[in-house]
């Protein structure tokens, strides 16, 4: 097979791997995207799903990456209530049902402090991102979430 030959055929298998390469990154369980009339923002994630990991958060951090965040996941929508006790930075907390739409945003809550930050009725998945950084790239209710986490999104991950 002659050099054009496997041109074409390198072309044929580029085409047919890139797509799939496009959808895994879409859906990257450790990468959040959010969009709204702001335009879109991508957050690398950890994730929070089970009780534990809930339970412990971001507590004990003296720092976190501008562009990352923690994506807190329950099984159900339910009443969410966070604190920050034992939180050493500020955090912007972003609740979400579950379709992925921003239903609240609480900005900059206070490093330690314990008054419960109430996000209402209907919360399956809480992101919390640096103090500050919602007001700044302009998240608000109605925005949307998309990550695989997320069952029945409004803005869905390509692979789904």
């Amino acid at each position: 097979m002659g050099s054009s030959g496997t041109q074409v055929m390198l072309a044929a298998a580029l085409a047919a791997v890139l797509p799939g390469l496009a959808r895994a990154q879409d859906c990257d369980p450790a990468r959040l995207d959010l969009r709204g009339p702001f335009g879109q923002a991508q957050f690398h994630i950890e994730l929070a799903d089970d009780t534990a990991e809930r339970a412990r958060g971001l507590m004990f951090r003296d720092r976190m990456a501008s562009g990352a965040g923690m994506l807190f996941v329950y099984e159900a929508p339910q009443h969410a209530a966070f604190w920050m006790k034992n939180t050493l930075i500020p955090l912007d907390m972003i609740f979400a049902d579950a379709q992925g739409v921003v239903t609240r945003v609480h900005e900059n809550a206070v490093p330690q402090d314990e008054t419960p930050i109430d996000g209402g009725d209907g919360v399956q998945f809480v992101l919390e991102i640096n103090g500050g950084l919602a007001r700044r790239l302009g998240i608000a209710a109605g925005a949307q979430m998309r990550h695989p986490a997320i069952a029945a999104p409004q803005w869905p991950c390509t692979a789904q």
